[in-house]
């Protein structure tokens, strides 16, 4: 994946400009795997340790391409864009940076909430991908949805849904600033399906402005960890939240990823 872009070429195409709108690889609610427990991890998150591993198995590109939802994965109508757009997808929202002052334990906390919103931006939510990686995007009017399923270093990646896991309590509400303008971040968690061996949802609402007028961008951001593998899911825009679409994208991809992992052909969609 290509490194952050500079300020100035990460703006939104003139077709974008009316409504900024990001869907990036992103994250799980109920963290949880066998090992030892993390400084800040949730009851819930050591409750979900407590199941059984997926298997081992080796992730490659044309099974993680298998693995990616489809249209008829999730509610509504949602439209699957060409690959080469959902890679670029970017918000100009999430640009800035984040003031110290807001936090009681300053660049400690500061510094987390600066890392979950550059790698909303740059799509890398769980770190980079240490094999096989395929993403999907999706769009609906104003909102979009982006899918990736990849494979990381399983401590690494079990690292970071702990992380996820703080995020809620450390970056519950800040203050970013960008070429004098100020937004208001929230960052709360939210609860995904039982399925895979570790999972992590949150959800990101960015207070600002857009083309002049006020704007509210909402992200449902989640990841699930199979093994060494995990999917991750960015469902929003500036027309709210797309809570049921993630859920769906959640328990249809997961299933999907481990039919792939057992050899099996993913069954077909429920719709």
């Amino acid at each position: 994946m290509t490194r952050r872009p500079s300020r100035l070429v990460r703006v939104l195409s003139p077709a974008l400009a009316a409504g900024t709108l990001l869907c990036t690889a992103a994250c799980s609610d109920d963290g949880g795997t066998e090992g030892t427990d993390v400084q800040g991890v949730t009851a819930s998150q050591v409750a979900g340790r407590r199941q059984t591993p997926s298997p081992t198995a080796t992730l490659s590109t044309d099974g993680a391409r298998t693995a990616l939802i489809t249209e008829a994965d999730i509610e509504d109508d949602w439209t699957q864009v060409k690959d080469t757009e959902a890679e670029n997808w970017h918000d100009s929202l999430l640009i800035g940076t984040v003031d110290v002052s807001d936090f009681l334990t300053a660049k400690a906390q500061a510094s987390d909430c600066q890392r979950l919103l550059d790698s909303l931006f740059d799509d890398d939510l769980l770190g980079r991908p240490s094999g096989a990686s395929e993403l999907r995007g999706f769009q609906q009017g104003d909102s979009r949805l982006l899918y990736q399923v990849a494979s990381y270093d399983r401590t690494g990646l079990q690292d970071s849904l702990d992380w996820m896991g703080t995020l809620p309590e450390k970056c519950d509400q800040f203050t970013v600033t960008d070429g004098g303008q100020k937004r208001t971040v929230q960052v709360i968690e939210i609860s995904l399906p039982k399925v895979g061996d570790a999972r992590q949802g949150l959800r990101v609402t960015v207070q600002g402005s857009a083309g002049g007028d006020d704007a509210t961008l909402t992200l449902d951001v989640a990841a699930v960890r199979v093994g060494d593998d995990a999917i991750t899911v960015t469902a929003g825009g500036l027309d709210g939240d797309e809570n049921d679409s993630a859920q769906q994208a959640v328990q249809q991809g997961t299933q999907r990823l481990k039919d792939v992992l057992a050899g099996k052909s993913p069954a077909p969609s429920p719709n």
